[in-house]
């Protein structure tokens, strides 16, 4: 700085610019040729200007990272107190920590008079690029957070999403794992597991059981009611809350009508008690003059 100071006080002639040996000597003279007290003057001054930005810049530094560590302290009471899950109160932490990090560092150096406006320009083109190149992944980190924050669902909860039906085993950051009735591990995006619809049968506790059973036109309808609805009834796994078992005529098909019988169990007795019943309804309703309709086609032939 006092070298530029003293070339602008004395600009050095056009004719010497054109050797780089002759701007140096040129340089030298200027500086033997100014007295003692004005060089320790500028140096004092130059020393003293900086020195200040230095401990500006110091304490900025030791405040924003005492700033820093108590934002994060009240992030994780927040955390704590939503219960929120492990791996979101971590990235949550080490996501504040990394920006307000280099928040602080760009504003320090800015203290000590340093141009910071292409380190930002940097880091922001830099943001643009990563976000363009890892959008799904960024979609799915997002649902993720969505998932985690608002819990549509937990691990235990036997859930119907993006045309798959299975008990939550594991809540990722950017993936959740169901396990099948029929124990096949199935990884669901976030992404589009957030976006969408979720039926969550473990919100209530309950979930309804149907059994369509199919009897021949001219069966006695009271007395296939009747059956069916005893052997729900003895099932120790069936509940009468919200509704007691209860069974209609749904539809009318060829040949034969559906009855429907309905009723509410226990999420985790689900898959028990409609193989039972399905057992019982093949082993009874024959046994009650109650049979399955058989195809039939009706063949008429002509003579010629």
């Amino acid at each position: 700085m006092l070298l530029i100071n003293l070339l602008q006080a004395q600009p050095v002639p056009a004719d010497s610019l054109k050797e780089p040996a002759a701007v140096i000597d040129q340089t030298i003279k200027t500086i033997i040729q100014t007295p003692v007290d004005q060089l320790i003057s500028t140096g004092l001054d130059y020393g003293l200007r900086f020195g200040v930005k230095i401990l500006a810049a110091i304490a900025i530094y030791l405040i924003g990272a005492w700033l820093i560590r108590k934002i994060k302290t009240l992030i994780r009471k927040i955390c704590e107190r939503r219960s929120l899950d492990a791996s979101l109160t971590t990235f949550l932490l080490s996501f504040t920590s990394i920006s307000l990090s280099i928040l602080l560092i760009v504003t320090t150096i800015s203290v000590l008079g340093v141009d910071t406006t292409s380190f930002v320009a940097l880091l922001a083109g830099s943001g643009v690029a990563i976000g363009m190149a890892l959008s799904g992944t960024l979609q799915n980190f997002a649902g993720g957070i969505m998932i985690l924050v608002f819990k549509p669902f937990k691990v235990g909860d036997y859930i119907e999403a993006q045309g798959y039906g299975g008990t939550v085993t594991a809540i990722e950051i950017t993936a959740t794992h169901i396990n099948t009735p029929d124990n096949k591990k199935i990884i669901l995006p976030n992404g589009a597991l957030s976006n969408g619809t979720i039926n969550n049968y473990s919100t209530t506790g309950f979930r309804r059981c149907d059994w369509n059973v199919s009897v021949p036109y001219g069966t006695d309808l009271e007395k296939a009611k009747e059956v069916g609805l005893s052997l729900i009834r003895k099932h120790k796994a069936v509940v009468n809350d919200p509704a007691a078992p209860h069974v209609y005529l749904t539809s009318f098909e060829a040949g034969y009508v559906v009855l429907s019988f309905r009723s509410w169990v226990k999420v985790d007795d689900y898959w028990d008690i409609f193989f039972d019943i399905n057992e019982e309804i093949y082993r009874e309703f024959p046994k009650n003059g109650l049979n399955a309709p058989v195809p039939k086609m009706d063949v008429t032939v002509k003579n010629a």
